[in-house]
């Protein structure tokens, strides 16, 4: 069964086992692309992708569809597809995210996002403390409770769920439609950063402490302090990833 993401088809083939097709190939020429082994100017054919990836033509133009959408790469009559200059990339899109911390410029990429994040989250934060309903601010603290125990536990898996939850839930209560247009992009930054082994067994506690800080401040519509506590995890991400 392919599932519908929010650029094409391409998740799981009918056997719940491999990628389809669209998938992978997108995958393939997504990361091919994001690491510069495809530069900006390289042209693409369906005959092309067809015969490198062994699929039919339907899966590469849709595979092409799905890159074009992201800006990644334009068609024109009697030229044919071309990857596109970067800086006309969808930089937001989760995929094209994924794709970059997977490639050899990862530090770079990491660097980028998380000065965003750090632009970002504490507004977010004190926009939370501001208009969050009361079952989001509740929710919060549960999340803060459940990251301090999963995390002293070492059940990175899990307390990555939490962690995306606790983050995602920041930038949706904010308030700021702008910043909630940001969740896939905060989500794929923290799975990736716990795929890679970036992260610790156990997060330290002082980190801990500022996600219960954060939501505590939220529940208490403490602004100034919501912004301050997002601003001490987000110290703690710079330090850890050597961004200082």
């Amino acid at each position: 069964m392919k599932i519908a993401s929010g650029h094409g088809l391409e998740d799981t083939d009918d056997d719940g086992g491999k990628p389809a097709p669209t998938g992978r190939v997108l995958e393939s020429v997504g990361v091919a692309i994001a690491s510069g082994s495809l530069p900006p100017g390289s042209r693409l054919t369906l005959e092309g992708i067809q015969q490198e990836h062994g699929v039919s033509r339907t899966v590469a133009r849709d595979t092409m569809k799905v890159l074009e959408s992201m800006n990644m790469v334009y068609s024109r009559r009697r030229v044919g597809i071309v990857v596109q200059e970067r800086r006309l990339w969808n930089v937001f899109d989760p995929k094209l995210v994924r794709w970059r911390l997977a490639s050899g410029t990862r530090e770079v990429q990491y660097g980028s996002l998380t000065e965003l994040r750090i632009a970002v989250e504490p507004i977010a934060a004190a926009g939370a403390a501001r208009r969050a309903s009361a079952a989001e601010r509740a929710r919060l603290v549960e999340l803060a409770s459940e990251l301090r125990r999963l995390g002293q536990a070492g059940d990175l898996e899990r307390f990555l769920a939490a962690d995306i939850e606790f983050h995602c839930l920041l930038l949706r209560s904010c308030g700021n439609e702008m910043f909630m247009a940001l969740e896939g992009m905060v989500a794929e930054v923290l799975t990736s950063r716990t795929r890679q082994g970036l992260m610790p067994f156990k997060p330290r506690d002082h980190v801990l402490t500022a996600h219960e800080d954060v939501a505590a401040a939220v529940a208490g519509g403490d602004t100034a302090g919501a912004e301050t506590a997002m601003h001490h995890i987000l110290d703690e991400v710079r330090t850890a990833m050597g961004l200082d």
